[in-house]
C-alpha cells in the first residue's frame, strides 16, 4: 500500500511506437509516483482518507475549488484567475496580473495554437513547452501544431474566432468510449490557415512543419457506457483497471478523472 496526495497524472509519449505511460504521483512524506501501465488489467483500489490539502499552499481544506486549491488560492492566485480559462481575456498587458511574475513566466511565453481530434476535431491552444502533454492529457488521439504566437493573449484571441466555426471543446464521455471521427490533419491545417489568413495577417505568427502527433493509450477495453466515479460520494474507488487516458482512470465499475481530486489523500492497494 502507498499513499499519498494526489498530483495530476503524469504522462510521456513514446514517438516511436506512440505509446503513452502514466505514472501517478503521491505528494506526502517523500515523493511516491506508481506506474500504472502495469497494473492495466489488474486490481486497483483507491480509498480516500478524508484528509485534503491545497496543492499550492499545503494547507489542509475542508473543500477544494479549481481542482485542488484552498479558496484563498483559488480567488487569489494568477495560475486560478479567469483568464486561464478564457485566455483572450488576459490582462497582463494592463498591468492587473494577480502574479506579474508568473504571468510572465507562464502566459507572456511562446504558445502554440493547435487542432486536436478528442471526440471531435477540436481548436486549442497550450504553451510550447507542453507540447505533446497538453493533447496527452486531454486524451487526444491525435494532434497538429497550426503555428506558434508570442504570449497567452494572442493565442486566446486567435482560438475565440476559430471556434466560432469549429468546437474548443470536448466531449469527456465520448472520449472515453474513443468515439471520434477520422480526419486529416493535415488537409485541415491547409484549410483553416486559407480560411483565416486575414485573421492570422492581424497577429504575429510563426510557422511549424507540419507534423502529426499519434497517441496510443495503454487501455484494454473502452466502456459502452460512461460512469463517473468520485470520492466525495464514495471514498473507496476501484476494480479491474481497463485503461487510462487523459486524467481518466478506465475501471469495470466507472471513470474516474485524477486531476479533479487533486489534493485527495488516497491510499492505494495494488
Amino acid at each position: 500500500m502507498k499513499i499519498g496526495h494526489i498530483r495530476k497524472l503524469k504522462s510521456v509519449h513514446n514517438p516511436k511506437d506512440n505509446s503513452v505511460s502514466y505514472n501517478l504521483p503521491l505528494e506526502g512524506e517523500g515523493q511516491q509516483s506508481i506506474a500504472l501501465n502495469e497494473h492495466v488489467g489488474s486490481k486497483l483500489k483507491l480509498v480516500h482518507t478524508g484528509l485534503k490539502k491545497c496543492i499550492a499552499s499545503d494547507k489542509v481544506v475542508k473543500k477544494t475549488y479549481g481542482q485542488g486549491y484552498s479558496w484563498e488560492s483559488y480567488m487569489t492566485l494568477a495560475q486560478c484567475d479567469q483568464c486561464i480559462f478564457q485566455p483572450e481575456l488576459c490582462h497582463y498587458a494592463k498591468g492587473t496580473c494577480r502574479e506579474p511574475e508568473w504571468g510572465e513566466a507562464n502566459c507572456m511565453q511562446p504558445h502554440v495554437v493547435y487542432l486536436s481530434v478528442t471526440s471531435d476535431l477540436k481548436i486549442g491552444i497550450t504553451r510550447k513547452v507542453n507540447v505533446p502533454t497538453r493533447w496527452v492529457d486531454q486524451g487526444a488521439v491525435a494532434a497538429i501544431p497550426l503555428f506558434e504566437v508570442k504570449n497567452r493573449l494572442t493565442s486566446g484571441l486567435v482560438e475565440v474566432e476559430i471556434a466560432k466555426n469549429m468546437s474548443d471543446k470536448t466531449n469527456w464521455r465520448n472520449m472515453l468510449k474513443n468515439k471520434y471521427p477520422e480526419v486529416d490533419l493535415l488537409a485541415e491545417k491547409k484549410k483553416l490557415i486559407k480560411e483565416f489568413s486575414e485573421l492570422l495577417g492581424k497577429h504575429e505568427i510563426t510557422p511549424i512543419e507540419d507534423q502529426v502527433y499519434n497517441f496510443i493509450y495503454p487501455v484494454e477495453k473502452y466502456p459502452e457506457k460512461v460512469k463517473s466515479l468520485n470520492f466525495d460520494k464514495d471514498p473507496e474507488v476501484g476494480g479491474t483497471l481497463l485503461g487510462i487516458k487523459g486524467q481518466y482512470l478506465i475501471f469495470d465499475t466507472g471513470v474516474i478523472n485524477m486531476r479533479k481530486f487533486q489534493g485527495y489523500e488516497i491510499e492505494v492497494h495494488c
